[in-house]
């Protein structure tokens, strides 16, 4: 089994991807897209996004974070590609599926999914650029409208030169609203060869059950889930016992994943990096962005955000974060 956490723009930057990857339980990350037009985008940007490419392509905890790329031409993205695979990643991930309007009226992320042909093209040329020992991968959802060419869609990735497929289970039209199709990924396994990854709604180990047992998939991608549970990778892989090639099951009652005095000393040392690493406008937002996520699984987290949520003041940030069982320092 492995488990990879998931690309997450404006969320699960690097900042997040160091705290979460010291907890454990992730094997690999793959970062928020890097947005490709019409030129060879300089190293500077790439490391904006990804600075782990500064060491050796990973995090903090030495988890490997491959860089993801969004576009729709294939030239292009061929060119990037080569570029930052060359500065020490582990591979290259493609985005197909981005539900953002603004990304979707541009004739990325998603809206690829309206045209198989460009999708084969796209990872033809990146496949070509890349050196044959590292990944090429691609994130796809069930389709835009309506998943009726899921299967083509797959299949003009995988002919492309794809060499493991991440399947968000639901459309472009659903969002983020659940449920998440993961039978439909089953689907899809029966027509492709490479290898399979299920996302989408994975909130616990029970749902990371039934997704294996639905999409057939053993290796999952986590987002929403693990941000609100940071635990979430352990509990799981802690529940899971092979009981077949394709499928594992859920031992015995929940784990109790991480507790709140735990979590607290993960908040520290994440209040640290942005304190040191975002601009000061952004810095008091990144913190309530996670109190909010983590109050679903949280009571304090709840006080927390109901506490801070109309603060935009970092020294007030900076007394709360101090009254926290431990500092930064003792992560």
């Amino acid at each position: 089994m492995a488990i990879i956490l998931a690309p997450m723009e404006g969320l699960l930057d690097f900042v997040l991807r160091d705290v979460l990857t010291r907890v454990g339980g992730i094997d690999r990350c793959v970062s928020e897209f890097i947005r490709v037009t019409d030129t060879l985008l300089p190293e500077r940007v790439f490391i904006r996004v990804v600075p782990e490419l500064l060491r050796g392509g990973c995090t903090a905890a030495g988890v490997p974070v491959r860089p993801q790329l969004l576009g729709s031409d294939p030239a292009c993205l061929a060119d990037n590609a080569a570029r930052v695979a060359g500065m020490g990643a582990d591979g290259v991930d493609l985005n197909f599926g981005c539900p953002a309007k603004v990304v979707n009226r541009h004739g990325g992320g998603a809206a690829l999914l309206q045209d198989p042909e460009l999708l084969f093209a796209i990872v033809k040329a990146v496949r070509a650029a890349v050196p044959k020992q590292q990944m090429v991968s691609a994130k796809m959802r069930l389709g835009f409208a309506d998943d009726s060419r899921a299967e083509e869609c797959a299949l003009a990735l995988q002919e492309g030169g794809a060499g493991e497929i991440v399947v968000h289970a639901r459309t472009r039209a659903d969002g983020y609203r659940p449920p998440a199709y993961w039978h439909r990924i089953a689907d899809i396994r029966s027509q492709v060869r490479v290898p399979l990854i299920a996302n989408g709604e994975i909130w616990n180990a029970q749902d990371a059950q039934q997704c294996r047992l639905e999409s057939g998939c053993d290796t999952l991608m986590l987002g929403r889930g693990m941000v609100s549970n940071p635990g979430l990778a352990l509990e799981i892989c802690a529940a899971s016992a092979p009981i077949a090639p394709i499928a594992r099951v859920f031992n015995g009652p929940p784990m109790p994943g991480l507790a709140w005095s735990e979590v607290q000393v993960h908040i520290s040392h994440f209040w640290h990096l942005v304190r040191s690493h975002l601009e000061a406008r952004q810095q008091a937002g990144r913190l309530k962005q996670w109190l909010n996520f983590l109050r679903r699984h949280y009571p304090p987290a709840q006080q927390a955000y109901e506490g801070l949520k109309t603060e935009i003041d970092v020294r007030v940030f900076d007394a709360w974060v101090s009254a926290q069982p431990l500092n930064a320092g003792q992560v």
